[in-house]
């Protein structure tokens, strides 16, 4: 029963604290009450650090908008991120779009012009896709992460720290109040050990919301290093897809000129330019021995069975029995591997 008292007491203090600081907050606001006023650094201090907690959320929701633009995926990644559970792999739009090429490449034939090209494509679709999914994984950990970490961790010490500064201020300004008020002079004795408590509690949280937000500098120091990041990231995930399209061009420009023309010119000039370039090939199938051929564009080896070309280079090819007709064997002094036929010129 005692402790319930005594609960019930300190219930009714802490009511009426919290009550004469309304009252002092509203005084101050009427001007008809004492207000200390913070020093013009420390004023300083927090204005940069509202400004870096507010352009830090609007960057970093924004940056979520670049690398997730469905707000509905965006939501569900970030309950599973809460919830500490691993999101299901999902495929994105590259790779969707490049399994819908591979599919249709396959129903028109990978032997014919067009289903070649719509597999090539959706291969390099799918390669666009899995760059995506690394970027957006990188600018994650580099970048999103530490500036969630300011916002959720540092940011929130540093608003609980001025939240009871601006208690001890109103602490300070009542107890300033008592000392004029104070008529009898046991009376004002006590009001100013009260106001001496009340000043140094109120310099040494003061010191200690100062320290915090002094630390902001080294926040941007860091933020500064993760935007760094940021851009490798970009650059290098936007120079991978530009090589990934430059060598699907000169691919698809090595087809025979007569795919690249409208369907009218390709019925009328097709049997035309089977028949110019069947006899080297048959020639070669048939033949026993190796040919030389001149490379028409660089080709980037996707395996160690590929051999990378350089235009213009001459080298030794061969038909191999069982092997893709769209390939041959090609060789270059002490190195062997497939060449695609498309990028070959065979020579007399």
């Amino acid at each position: 029963l005692a402790g319930m008292e005594f609960s019930v007491r300190r219930l009714a203090a802490d009511a009426g604290t919290l009550f004469s600081r309304a009252v002092q907050f509203t005084e101050e606001k009427l001007g008809q009450a004492e207000r200390t006023e913070l020093d013009a650094h420390l004023e300083n201090l927090l204005g940069r650090a509202e400004a870096t907690k507010h352009w830090t959320e609007r960057v970093m929701k924004q940056t979520e908008v670049l690398l997730q633009p469905n707000p509905n995926v965006r939501m569900e990644e970030f309950l599973y991120e809460k919830l500490d559970r691993k999101l299901p792999t999902r495929a994105n739009n590259h790779e969707l779009l490049g399994e819908c090429m591979i599919d249709a490449g396959h129903e028109f034939g990978p032997g014919t012009a067009y289903g070649s090209a719509l597999i090539k494509c959706g291969e390099v679709e799918k390669q666009l896709g899995s760059s995506e999914k690394e970027f957006i994984h990188s600018s994650a950990i580099n970048f999103l992460t530490p500036f969630r970490n300011f916002i959720e961790g540092d940011y929130k010490t540093i608003s609980k720290e001025r939240k009871l500064l601006q208690i001890k201020r109103l602490d300070l300004d009542a107890a300033k109040t008592r000392v004029k008020k104070a008529r009898a002079a046991d009376a004002r004795s006590a009001a100013e050990t009260e106001l001496r408590i009340a000043q140094s509690e109120f310099d040494r949280q003061a010191e200690i919301t100062r320290l915090l937000l002094e630390g902001v500098s080294s926040t941007h120091a860091h933020h500064l290093r993760c935007l760094n990041d940021f851009v490798d990231a970009q650059a290098s995930y936007y120079a991978q897809c530009y090589q990934y399209m430059v060598n699907l061009q000169k691919q698809l420009g090595s087809f025979p000129a007569t795919f690249s023309s409208n369907n009218n010119a390709l019925t009328a000039t097709s049997s035309a330019s089977v028949s110019v370039a069947s006899p080297s090939l048959n020639e070669l199938r048939s033949s026993s021995g190796p040919r030389k051929a001149r490379v028409l564009y660089d080709y980037d080896a996707a395996s160690s069975s590929e051999l990378s070309l350089l235009a213009d280079e001459v080298i030794t090819v061969s038909s191999v029995p069982g092997m893709d007709s769209d390939w041959l064997m090609g060789e270059r002094g002490h190195q062997k591997g497939k060449v695609p036929i498309t990028y070959l010129e065979l020579l007399n």
